[in-house]
């Protein structure tokens, strides 16, 4: 990545963070545009290189100002709850239009967005379909963007390893819902970050979508025993149908934070894969970190007492 001004949207996140980080460790002045600077993580590496500023992606003045003399704009804001006026179409469709739109106007040279693969405009889940909007949006407004659509997310402090993990150390028994057959294809999250940077380096990046999956594709069931081993906890995987799920979730919703979401369950019955000939981490010169390299490094708090 060249030296210069890039602002990262929702670079406080599990992704974002890494993306600032690795942007300012090649050398960049990150602008990391959050709505609250003052209670933000401080993103990995690159210290005395990233500003937190205040911005909302809802908000189009705010987009304006923290886009204003940069080079680049990397979009990696995400939702996956909706509460109150934070829908999955304020933020993912109004405010991708927002930063693309902004962004253009102020002559950015580049811009990255983060969607997510499956994004469909026609799907039964309100999140993948705001998703699909959201590209349609960013591509109108900036054609030449790059979008990053990677698979499930892991890495310390991910929602998907920790989710289930925690949820094993309470629970006897662990529903598969639709038999734990979906296909998942997980991307290691610094692997994404590299991926971000390296597109902004690239011209031939313009106007690309890349997915991002990792070495290996797993069924569900398959990534849940992975993980009952390595925390070393033996647990009932029980066969579940898709309908119990969505009847979970609803109770689940009365919770601050619910485990689980109608939309997660809906996102269970398609595979998450990459697609068949499109450009992918390998085009970007990136090897693939495993799930197996990483998992045991932030899976220990989820041990019993005495095991190594």
């Amino acid at each position: 990545m060249a030296q210069g001004q890039v602002t990262v949207f929702g670079g406080s996140g599990f992704l974002g963070r890494r993306i600032a980080g690795r942007l300012a460790a090649g050398g960049a002045a990150v602008r990391v545009a959050v709505r609250n600077p003052d209670a933000a993580p401080a993103p990995e590496g690159g210290a005395g290189r990233i500003v937190p500023v205040r911005a909302d992606v809802r908000d189009e003045d705010s987009v304006t100002r923290a886009v204003e003399g940069s080079g680049a704009v990397v979009n990696a804001v995400g939702l996956y709850v909706e509460r109150g006026e934070a829908t999955f179409d304020a933020v993912h469709v109004l405010g991708a239009r927002h930063v693309a739109r902004q962004s253009a106007r102020a002559g950015i040279a580049r811009l990255v967005h983060v969607s997510g693969i499956g994004a469909e405009p026609n799907s039964e889940s309100s999140y993948v379909r705001a998703r699909a909007a959201g590209e349609a949006a960013v591509r109108e407004a900036f054609p030449d963007a790059t979008i990053l659509r990677p698979s499930v997310l892991f890495g310390p402090e991910d929602a998907f390893f920790n989710t289930l993990a925690a949820l094993a150390r309470v629970a006897p028994a662990l529903p598969l819902f639709g038999g734990g057959m979906t296909r998942l294809q997980p991307v290691y999250v610094d692997d994404v970050a590299e991926a971000a940077a390296r597109v902004l380096a690239r011209p031939s990046a313009r106007g690309q979508t890349y997915e991002l999956g990792g070495p290996r594709v797993y069924t569900y069931k398959a990534l849940m025993r992975l993980l009952l081993e390595e925390i070393g906890r033996k647990r009932i995987l029980v066969p579940a149908p898709y309908g119990l799920g969505e009847v979970l979730a609803v109770l689940a919703g009365i919770l601050p934070n619910p485990p689980l979401t109608r939309d997660q369950i809906i996102l269970m019955k398609t595979d998450n894969v990459v697609g068949a000939n499109v450009p992918a981490l390998a085009d970007l010169g990136i090897e693939p970190t495993a799930v197996e390299t990483v998992l045991p490094t932030y899976m220990a708090r989820f041990r019993p007492p005495g095991r190594p």
